[in-house]
């Protein structure tokens, strides 16, 4: 897993507050991170063990949702698949072959390897602990990844502040069931922004809005995509986007959000 590395520390309270205020969370912005043992773990202020036995996906809700710092291990996961996504538990072969989707998520052996073979996992043997927390509490400093709820217009302005500079094409994978793979599994496998569609067991067990998508990403990023939305916001080009009008002449719009040299300020779509 790559390092997360910063000229100068973050300020946890600050960034969130950034974020709030120009998506408008409604969730509760939350950092993941990986611990080596038990005592690493054990270090961080207000920690909460569980006493029963949980999915991944619920301890996140716990910090997304309530706004707790949760701290497990192996042992407090339901299962391999919770444990091998984060690299807790080995990615063996009773693991890899997914029998026991078959019929469940899958038509067949071979769909349910396949599926295996296409998650993004943290290698096996590393790491022991995995802490999630609310980022503003700046208990994790730094986490490995920031995991951030929003819903589909919050999420594409998001990922416009993170293209306002050094623009790249993101491509993301979809693997259906097991989506934490897709975000916080790549995220801590490649330190690279990764976006989600929650899964089924994300929503019935994690508490996962309906309306709402997932962005991981490593902290270093987040005032990357702070200042591209704050840069976008001064073109007009804001959350929440306001509907123009299907039947509306366009020209006067698009006039001022596209006029040469640009305009700052609020204008007809912000």
């Amino acid at each position: 897993m790559e390092e997360t590395k910063q000229d100068t520390p973050l300020d946890w309270a600050s960034l969130v507050d950034d974020l709030n205020r120009l998506l408008r969370l409604k969730t509760t912005v939350i950092g993941m991170k990986l611990y080596e043992d038990e005592a690493g773990m054990a270090g961080v202020k207000g920690l909460r063990r569980p006493k029963a036995t949980h999915t991944t996906d619920q301890i996140v809700g716990m910090a997304a949702r309530l706004g707790w710092t949760v701290g497990i291990t192996g042992d407090d996961l339901v299962g391999s698949q919770c444990r091998a996504v984060i690299g807790l538990g080995p990615q063996d072969e009773a693991w890899k072959s997914g029998r026991d989707y078959v019929g469940v998520w899958h038509a067949t052996e071979e769909d349910a390897r396949a599926r295996q073979e296409a998650l993004s996992c943290v290698p096996a043997g590393k790491y022991r602990a995995m802490v999630v927390s609310p980022l503003a509490s700046g208990r994790l400093d730094p986490p490995d990844i920031c995991l951030v709820y929003a819903t589909p217009g919050q999420m594409i302005i998001l990922i416009n502040g993170l293209q306002w500079k050094n623009y790249r094409r993101f491509d993301w994978s979809v693997v259906g069931e097991t989506a934490c793979a897709d975000s916080w599994g790549r995220a801590l496998a490649t330190g690279e922004p990764s976006l989600s569609l929650p899964c089924f067991a994300e929503r019935r067990y994690g508490g996962v809005p309906d309306e709402e998508m997932l962005m991981a990403l490593p902290p270093r990023y987040l005032p990357i995509a702070i200042e591209g939305m704050k840069a976008l916001a001064a073109n007009g080009l804001r959350y929440p986007i306001a509907p123009y009008g299907i039947q509306n002449d366009v020209r006067a719009g698009m006039g001022v959000s596209y006029a040469q040299p640009p305009k700052r300020g609020p204008h007809g779509q912000g």
